[in-house]
């Protein structure tokens, strides 16, 4: 089921970025060990799916063929990535909203392992990229189709697909905390976004905005501001979700 506008309705961006500080301040080092220990789990898959990629486009260039070592190697870094990416999503998400309640999180509250609620936002984020790619195939072929007639007008569908994703961008901001939070369906996820940030949606670009601006402060310091502000936005992008959807846990991350 789709969830609409909580009772207050309004998204207060400066509030939600007290709120998520806040939460931060709770745990700090509980949240930067965290973060830490999900970046170092990565790196192996990392690794492994960039030295795939690379050994396919050097084998094809000289040969013509593809090593199914390296075959192997790209898909199973691309897997580890996206499970160690879900884990890592799930345990902030689920950090971040106890903070919010006022309590501190544990270490596991962050390293448990949610299987159902894991695939709860793989669904939705597929879903999303899904609608993003038959938008972008929808446009070329329009796009391509009047180049024929005359090339300026191949520009019209480019620029209305930009404005639709930005437009789909920002009603899905809140794609991790509907999905693991609000709704067990990945269509309904996506719905709720729409119904719940479209009243709202200048605010969210707003937030938006300012998130943007805080990430870019913490990558002046390279890969130390990332490791915090990571978890700072995604607390205080939980506590606009909660001004918008309302503090229910609908789904029982915290169970």
């Amino acid at each position: 089921m789709a969830l609409t506008p909580s009772n207050s309705g309004s998204l207060r961006v400066l509030h939600a970025v007290e709120e998520g500080w806040g939460a931060f301040c709770r745990a700090p080092w509980v949240f930067l060990l965290f973060q830490v220990l999900a970046s170092l789990v990565v790196l192996p898959f990392l690794a492994l799916t960039g030295v795939g990629a690379a050994r396919l486009a050097e084998v094809e260039e000289l040969m013509g063929v593809h090593p199914t070592g390296a075959w192997l190697a790209l898909i199973l870094g691309l897997i580890g990535y996206v499970i160690v990416t879900l884990w890592t999503l799930v345990g902030l998400t689920r950090g971040a909203w106890i903070a919010l309640e006022g309590r501190k999180p544990s270490f596991a509250d962050f390293t448990r392992w949610d299987r159902a609620a894991a695939a709860r936002l793989l669904g939705s984020l597929i879903l999303l990229a899904i609608v993003a790619v038959v938008a972008g195939g929808i446009a070329s072929l329009v796009g391509a189709g009047l180049g024929q007639l005359n090339a300026a007008l191949a520009v019209i569908p480019a620029v209305v697909v930009a404005i639709f994703f930005i437009w789909l961008a920002i009603s899905q901001k809140f794609l991790v905390q509907v999905s693991l939070l609000g709704s067990r369906r990945p269509l309904d996820s996506l719905r709720s976004g729409i119904n719940v940030v479209n009243p709202s949606w200048w605010m969210v670009l707003w937030l938006a905005v300012v998130e943007g601006v805080i990430q870019a402060i913490g990558a002046l310091f390279s890969s130390g501001g990332l490791v915090v502000v990571v978890p700072v936005i995604l607390c205080i992008s939980t506590a606009a979700y909660r001004q918008l959807f309302g503090s229910d846990d609908r789904t029982g991350l915290l169970g």
